[in-house]
This record gives structure tokens, sequence and C-alpha cells, in this order.
């Protein structure tokens, strides 16, 4: 394991150690600006999408991805996008694969799926946002070597992270990455680049 320090951060008057992070990356056109079921965006750039609403912003950490929406609205509103929705063949997920051992990361999950990317990050010296955008730009770079997207980023702008201060938040995370795939109906997903977890 490469040797790092790791960023504190202050809650409730408490400092704690970050041991890690949970990254999620999503690709173009999963998860909306206006998303029916809340998003954490303050602004639509699409004027194609402004008709659909303004961003529906949530304050809340916890995922709302659960919550009942009108899926006749979220289909008109991705058929308004300027490209289609990305979905990542089985090909293509094992180029992102590929593309994300490359880079001089500790991780300890990793679960790819047809439109979005579950990472979680061990300690590290750079910032998430960071790291995030290497491993986008780079799964980019794979993935129009073999001739797809080249014409548009597959990805989100944005990316979405969680701060794991325990050994316990670790475990859960890492399990609940594991899990993400067969939750999905998808097979278990085996990376060599991810580590065992041990604390």
């Amino acid at each position: 394991m490469r040797l790092a320090y790791t960023f504190h951060v202050t809650q409730h008057g408490e400092t704690r150690m970050i041991l890690g992070f949970h990254c999620i990356m999503t690709t173009y056109g999963f998860w909306l600006p206006n998303e029916p079921r809340g998003s954490y965006s303050t602004f639509v750039g699409s004027w194609n999408l402004l008709q659909f609403g303004q961003a529906t912003k949530v304050n809340t950490r916890r995922s709302v991805a659960k919550r009942d929406y009108d899926h006749q609205q979220k289909a008109a509103m991705q058929n308004a996008l300027k490209y289609p929705p990305v979905r990542f063949t089985g090909n293509q997920a094992k180029a992102v694969g590929l593309s994300i051992s490359d880079l001089p990361y500790d991780l300890f999950a990793l679960a790819i799926l047809p439109d979005h990317v579950h990472l979680i990050v061990g300690q590290t010296t750079r910032k998430i946002n960071v790291i995030m955008g290497h491993v986008k730009a780079h799964a980019t770079r794979r993935l129009r070597e073999h001739g797809w997207f080249a014409d548009h980023s597959p990805w989100a702008k944005r990316a979405w992270s969680v701060y794991l201060n325990n050994v316990s938040d670790m475990k859960r995370a890492i399990a609940y990455v594991q899990g993400n795939p067969i939750r999905a109906g998808l097979k278990p997903q085996r990376w060599s680049v991810v580590q065992m977890y041990t604390a």
C-alpha cells in the first residue's frame, strides 16, 4: 500500500481523520440537474432541459435514488438532451476498469454499472475531486482509443463523494459497492486494481 497522509474534517466541533472516500460518477444523461427525484445541482445549463423546470436541489446527503418519480417525464427529459444518455456496454465497462488500473491510488472497491461507477478510494494526498477527474479523464481516453464517444464525454460534469471517517464506514461502503452489481441484476465484479481492506 502506498503511504499517504489524509485529510481531517471538523464536524460538530469534533475533528476526524478521513480514512477514505465513496465516489459515485454518473454517465451522461443518467442524473439530470432538474431530476424529478432531486439533485445536488443549482443550475440547469441546457435550454432543452430548462423547459422541464429549474434545478431540483436537495439538501440531504442521503441518497434519493429510491424516491418515486414520473418515469415518462424522465424519459422525455432524456430525449431532450443533445446526445442520447450513455449506458456502458460490457466491453466499455471493461475499458473503464482497465483505465482505472493505471492510476496511482489505493482502491478498495469498484463497481462499473451501465450508467454509473462506484469507487472506494483510500487515504490520499490529493483532493477527491481531482482524483475523480483523473478517473474520468483516463477512462475517456481509453474509451476513445477504441473509437467510442469521440464526439462528447460519456460522463456527467459533476461527481459525488462521501467522507468515510472510520473503519465501520469503510467496511460498510465497501460492502455496498461490492453488492451494487448484484442488486442491479448483474454478475459480481472482480477487478485486479482493487485491494483487500484491512484495519
